[in-house]
């Protein structure tokens, strides 16, 4: 069965320190002409610059990391781990799903909007707080739970 679902995945690679500006960015150029390939967008480029390692990656101490949001299948991600494997002046690379967490985070805003709501309508005010209506006004009940002043 196949997945071709656009999902989000967040890419990291360290290139090595050696490497000139120009490789990273032909190496950029590379992974976005497989992006187009496989019908998928970019969302994000970040180029973090040269960093030190936490740990050395055989004999090197620091390398440039490069950060990359990518829309798109599986397979386009596979076949981008399969290109960073064979190529020489990329130390490591990771890629990581992230889309679901991205989606579980809305859910729970969602969700904690919607209490809100609820309670300022059971209270007998609008749903949405108002303009001018802040903190300094008596209302600081809109916590999850207003634990802090039932003591």
């Amino acid at each position: 069965m196949h997945l071709s679902t656009a999902r989000q995945y967040e890419l990291v690679y360290i290139v090595t320190p050696e490497a000139p500006e120009q490789d990273v960015a032909d190496l950029h150029t590379q992974i976005e002409q497989i992006v187009q390939r496989y019908n998928g967008t970019f969302d994000k480029t970040e180029n973090w610059g040269r960093k030190r390692m936490a740990y050395d990656i055989g004999r090197h101490r620091e390398g440039t990391y490069v950060v990359e949001t990518i829309t798109g299948s599986g397979e386009l991600m596979k076949e981008i781990d399969r290109r960073l494997r064979v190529i020489d002046s990329v130390i490591r690379h990771l890629i990581v799903r992230v889309d679901e967490e991205l989606q579980v985070a809305q859910r729970t805003t969602d969700a904690r909007k919607t209490f809100v709501a609820r309670r300022r309508v059971a209270r007998g005010l609008p749903p949405e707080r108002q303009p001018g209506e802040g903190k300094g006004d008596g209302d600081n009940q809109d916590d999850m739970d207003g634990a802090e002043g039932q003591r």
